[in-house]
């Protein structure tokens, strides 16, 4: 297959262990006990996992971080077994003379709990791995439940067999457990003297025992991460299959997440605008695990996001000549910053100026950065400088912003042209001849109807949403969609919380609403998405670049076949992209 041939198609394959993807049972990783010098795994853990339809494997308790990475981005899914104490020195406090501790498991282990939060693998934490959870993600344990536990308590140190219950806990009735296990009260086994005092962020409290003990907690922040105090592998030992609803439930997440990682795999993993070089300005590095960035090198690798295009964003302020060149100015040093940020990142990122580009980085494992601009502004009064961005690089310029510009109106300005300019025809009209994509988001709706009559080549809306579903003037209406689409368009939906919920605060679930019916209205081949990262989008489910393959495990689960996720995450838009450049 030619290169041009996997354009159209979409699929790329990367080698042969891509294709071994497609036919295991999902990989789930067990922590392995140490003690005596061994590392030991007790059989109930990989039997449960068997008979729910997993592969186990498991982790050795080793310092080594990149081969935990390696080992990490071979998993599907996680178990963190139970064992020993977890060393309080971890949480900040001196250990109780009661407290065993297994030193060569704590630091492995919640490193492994935070690159795998990071990723979006499924968790599920047995016994100490609840404690695991709590301890990496900012909760709080009891090192000792009768000296630290201020009611008198139950005993959660059984003698009895371990496959026999010893007290009941109560489960919450709106909760995943419930779902799984169709009972609010449950008998368990008990083995621990340390336990949850307080859960993470993101987390709540599922099940509690008699005396008020955390017995179980999930995550409230679309992270499939479950942890249990009890052993619920411990039954099937003694033939009692009524646990292993929760191992069916972590094997079903790990399949659902192993199919995204294949899409992501071998197709084109593209975001048509994020506002990161904002952030540039102010001194962030792209190549830095930065807190500060929603888009940098790790979160893009983490998410396995292929291609970013990060536009120089300028703020629309006044049209005399001096504030005309300074916009032009500052679209320039944007732009130089953009390259200077992505070169000091070689061998694992690269400014893309082709679609062809983006196929070559991905063959190497090499991220592709697109420049573009957000707001014609910067092109002010002199229309040669359309050609001078488009040597730069620049593949698509944002008509106009917040405010009306001499290229055409905003959706929120005074309609001072009545849509596009005179000159803003001509900017459309050199911005075709030039190969760069016209870009109608944060238009108006005269300006959006006059480009789409005068544009020869198809349009985009990088970041816009359905104004059906939330109506907001930055949206686009369903007649703007069809027509948009009946021109040969695309519109990549926008990620920021005023555009996909008029009130209250969006969710991943709000952004796969908009997605299904901008494709319901338009068709399959004329939506994408476009984040706003960095300028204001991410909405819980989809917070920076690492969730995007949470939102691909979504839409699979909405019914979106792979080839259907492959036009929404890049073929669309390289469709458009190509027919700007006549290739």
């Amino acid at each position: 297959m030619s290169k041009a041939e996997e354009l159209n198609t979409g699929f790329i394959k990367m080698n042969s262990g891509t294709d071994v993807l497609d036919w295991h049972n999902p990989v789930i990783g067990i922590s392995g006990n140490f003690r005596d010098g061994d590392c030991t795994l007790a059989e109930a853990y990989y039997k449960s996992v068997l008979e729910a339809g997993g592969t186990p494997v498991i982790i050795p308790p080793y310092d080594d971080e990149k081969a935990l990475v390696s080992v990490v981005c071979t998993l599907d899914g996680i178990v963190l077994s139970g064992g020993a104490d977890i060393d309080p020195g971890y949480l900040g406090e001196e250990p109780l003379d009661c407290v065993s501790v297994n030193p060569r498991r704590d630091a492995p282990e919640l490193k492994l709990v935070r690159m795998a939060l990071d990723r979006q693998i499924p968790v599920l934490g047995i016994c100490r791995g609840i404690q695991v959870l709590a301890a990496a993600l900012g909760g709080r344990l009891y090192q000792d439940i009768k000296s630290q536990y201020d009611r008198p308590s139950i005993e959660h140190s059984q003698s009895a067999p371990r496959g026999v219950p010893s007290h009941d806990v109560r489960i919450e009735k709106d909760s995943l457990l419930y779902t799984l296990l169709k009972k609010d009260t449950l008998s368990v086994n008990s083995f621990h003297h340390q336990a949850v005092m307080e859960v993470p962020a993101g987390f709540r409290v599922t099940a509690i025992a008699p005396d008020g003990i955390i017995e179980a907690m999930e995550s409230v922040s679309f992270r499939p991460i479950l942890g249990v105090q009890w052993h619920p592998e411990c039954f099937i030992q003694e033939n009692d299959r009524s646990m292993i609803p929760i191992f069916e439930w972590l094997t079903s997440q790990a399949a659902l997440f192993r199919r995204a990682k294949v899409l992501h795999s071998r197709t084109i993993i593209l975001d048509s605008h994020c506002d990161s070089p904002m952030l540039f300005d102010e001194g962030a590095l792209f190549c830095d695990r930065n807190p500060e960035l929603l888009v940098d090198i790790h979160k893009m690798t983490a998410g396995r996001q292929d291609v970013s295009f990060m536009v120089a964003y300028i703020k629309q302020e006044e049209r005399d000549t001096e504030s005309l060149k300074a916009a032009t100015a500052k679209a320039d040093r944007l732009l130089s910053l953009i390259d200077e940020r992505i070169g000091q990142c070689k061998g694992h990122a690269a400014i893309a100026v082709t679609p062809e580009e983006l196929w070559n980085n991905k063959s190497k494992g090499i991220k592709s950065i697109v420049k573009g601009i957000e707001n014609g502004y910067a092109v002010g009064r002199d229309i040669d400088n359309v050609d001078r961005f488009r040597r730069r690089g620049v593949a698509y310029m944002t008509l106009c912003h917040n405010g009306d510009n001499d290229i055409c109106d905003s959706h929120n300005g005074n309609n001072e042209h009545n849509g596009l300019s005179d000159l803003g025809r001509e900017v459309v009209a050199r911005m075709n001849r030039v190969g760069m994509m016209v870009d109608l988001s944060h238009a108006s709706e005269k300006s959006f109807w006059d480009a789409i009559e005068c544009s020869s080549r198809p349009i985009i809306c990088s970041h816009s949403s359905s104004r059906e579903l939330c109506d907001h003037t930055r949206n686009l209406t369903d007649d703007q969609m069809r027509a948009l689409a009946k021109s040969g368009g695309v519109a990549q939906v926008c990620l920021y919380s005023g555009f996909l919920k008029k009130s209250g605060t969006a969710t991943i679930d709000d952004a796969v609403r908009h997605i299904m019916h901008m494709t319901d209205v338009m068709g399959i081949n004329h939506v994408g998405i476009g984040s706003d990262f960095d300028g204001g989008g991410g909405i819980q489910g989809l917070e920076d670049a690492s969730w995007f393959i949470r939102l691909t495990e979504k839409l699979m689960a909405e019914g979106m076949s792979d080839d259907d996720l492959s036009l929404l995450w890049g073929r669309n838009f390289l469709r458009v992209w190509r027919a700007n450049i006549g290739i």
